[in-house]
């Protein structure tokens, strides 16, 4: 049995070399047919390392940073041969390929490049770090009370973008020795000034629910999933009525760890394609876009894992319940908004009509919800977030130029190429 395992872990790596050897050739193949980009001119770089899989973390930024690009030219920098296939499909954005660290090097060299922002916290963002003369900003991708948001990492970076007040208070309350009014800005939430689009059905008079888990995890205290423990009974409690719709937006990542948290989620789907089958005028929607947005904007309520999407959610200012994990080891932080959440177990699920229908009804509720919102996210009214987002990006603009002509003169890049040839150009 372990030669077998052993044999089919070779040829899942065989077969991800061979995928990556040909998207390589794919994107230097469009990016040849490309007019390219004029030297010394973007002044924003998104650093991203990962592949297509993740690619819903930069997804999410790409109208905020379309708007930012009025002001300040923004490419995307990506390490990753599919990461930068899908990008370049989406065409959001210019795309910078650079797979190794000397095409990296002479990247950076060829532009203007003053400051960097990060989604995630790949390992390979340390590669751009090295980089000094330009500021390195996490924007990360999105609001969480999960562990990720409270990690040491935030320290490697000179600044971070938060969204508000709760970030702030995580932070200082997790992390030793970091200065939170020097090195975090608050921005709000720029995205859900996007929260918009066509909608996938007719809307009528049935209340619309969406359900969007979060994937599996891949360890006890990340166990946040819920399709296995809630999303069958909750699902089969929307389709099966007839005042109700259900939007299905399940994690792109579900399945890739538990093989029956994946085989769930294919039931759900099918359930949905039946109920639709069955009453055409239903118009339930399995949502499997890359666009977030329109979802979180038209659905009554919403029912989410913890997650980004809970506070992507919260970001609305409507209706949503959380999934309470049945995992016992699964971490949740009740110094936010988790600690008064509405949340929903695993044997309530099945009665998800009944707890939507008390939630929009209950006033109480509504106020909360708006306390938690002008707490996490400050202002939410429209444009608001976006205009914190590219106010900070100017002052971090004057203060880099402050910086250069404070260190005109220094010749410090002769010191990053030898410090380059020190690194495996991989």
């Amino acid at each position: 049995m372990g030669l077998i395992s052993d044999a089919g872990k070779a040829l899942a790596l065989v077969r991800r070399a061979l995928r990556a050897r040909a998207a390589t050739r794919d994107v230097r193949s469009r990016l040849a047919r490309r007019a390219p980009a004029p030297t010394a001119h973007f002044r924003v770089a998104v650093y991203f390392a990962d592949g297509e899989v993740n690619m819903y973390q930069l997804r999410q930024w790409y109208r905020p940073l379309q708007h930012l690009a009025r002001t300040w030219p923004v490419v995307v920098v990506s390490r990753s041969a599919t990461g930068a296939q899908a990008l370049l499909a989406d065409d959001a954005l210019p795309v910078a390929f650079v797979p190794t660290v000397r095409d990296l090097e002479d990247y950076v060299a060829s532009q203007d490049i003053r400051v960097v922002l990060y989604v995630n916290q790949n390992t390979r963002n340390f590669q751009m770090f090295r980089y000094g003369r330009r500021w390195h900003v996490f924007i990360n991708h999105g609001e969480s009370d999960k562990m990720y948001m409270t990690t040491n990492q935030f320290k490697a970076y000179d600044y971070a973008l938060v969204a508000g007040d709760a970030a702030r208070e995580r932070l200082s309350r997790v992390l030793w020795d970091y200065d939170i009014d020097q090195r975090t800005i608050e921005i709000g939430r720029p995205q859900a000034d996007y929260y918009a689009g066509d909608l996938p059905y007719t809307p009528d008079e049935r209340t619309v629910v969406l359900y969007a888990p979060t994937w599996e995890g891949d360890r006890p205290s990340a166990h946040y999933g819920s399709i296995r423990t809630h999303g069958e009974a909750l699902a089969q409690s929307i389709l099966a009525s007839p005042a109700h719709r259900l939007i299905y937006r399940p994690h792109p990542r579900s399945g890739v760890v538990d093989a029956e948290y994946g085989a769930a989620n294919e039931r759900i789907i099918a359930a949905i394609a039946a109920a639709n089958a069955a009453d055409p005028t239903a118009q339930h929607v399995y949502d499997a876009r890359p666009e977030l947005g329109w979802q979180l904007a038209a659905a009554d309520v919403a029912v989410v894992d913890i997650s980004a999407m809970v506070y992507d959610r919260l970001a609305a200012d409507k209706p949503l319940m959380v999934t309470r994990p049945v995992d016992p080891e699964a971490l949740i932080d009740t110094h936010g908004y988790l600690s008064q959440a509405e949340w929903l177990t695993a044997d309530r699920a099945p009665r998800i009509v009944d707890e939507a229908a008390r939630l929009l009804s209950d006033p109480e509720s509504v106020s909360a919800l708006d306390g938690w919102v002008r707490r996490y996210f400050g202002d939410t009214s429209p444009g608001a977030a976006t205009a914190r987002f590219e106010g900070a990006i100017r002052v971090l603009m004057e203060r880099w130029e402050h910086w250069h002509l404070a260190s005109t003169g220094v010749d410090d890049e002769s010191a990053d190429a030898a410090e380059a040839a020190e690194l495996d150009d991989e």
